[in-house]
């Protein structure tokens, strides 16, 4: 596998903090080969190879903005237990249903875009249900639990210029700990 030629911006870039917009179809050929890169850099950095010879953070999601495009698409990896993956490519999501259960991650949320240690926690749905659009633009529903559900509000959060840390209690990083739970 051959790394692909993106850059992640990093959470002092202003544009990370950008409402994206609604995507058009049919999608470009740039978009189709922006949404492939962002799928291999994400599988290459959850392979331990790869992670070591690029120097790569473990990711299992992304979203176009975190590429400096301003548009409402994310893409998720997610390596299943026998090491092949499943991707997610959502385009213009909306969450139209959750859980009232609450929960959180309990070694905290990373970003491919915030590459320093961060503490707290983040109160995230345990289960969602969110409507989206395919590479071909047919609207398509899914409902997602627990560490995808989180990733996919992570990702969400992502369009709409809000950071996991947004989330954090400076004060009290644990506030309300004892209301959710661990993941």
């Amino acid at each position: 596998m051959k790394l692909p030629n993106i850059t992640i911006l990093d959470e002092v870039d202003k544009r990370l903090r950008k409402k994206s917009s609604e995507v058009t179809f049919p999608l470009s050929t740039k978009d189709k080969q922006n949404i492939e890169d962002m799928i291999t850099y994400l599988k290459m950095s959850q392979i331990p190879e790869y992670e070591e010879e690029y120097d790569l953070r473990a990711g299992m999601g992304l979203a176009y903005i975190q590429i400096g495009i301003p548009k409402r698409i994310f893409v998720i990896v997610e390596e299943l237990e026998d090491e092949s993956f499943k991707d997610y490519i959502i385009i213009n999501p909306k969450i139209i249903s959750h859980s009232e259960e609450m929960i959180y991650v309990g070694e905290g949320e990373g970003c491919l875009s915030i590459n320093r240690e961060v503490e707290g926690i983040v109160p995230r749905f345990a289960r969602v249900t969110i409507e989206y659009l395919d590479l071909d633009g047919n609207t398509k529903r899914i409902r997602v639990r627990e560490d995808i559900a989180i990733a996919f509000q992570h990702e969400i959060d992502h369009l709409n210029g809000i950071l996991f840390i947004d989330h954090i209690d400076p004060k009290n990083p644990y506030k309300n700990a004892e209301k959710y739970r661990e993941i």
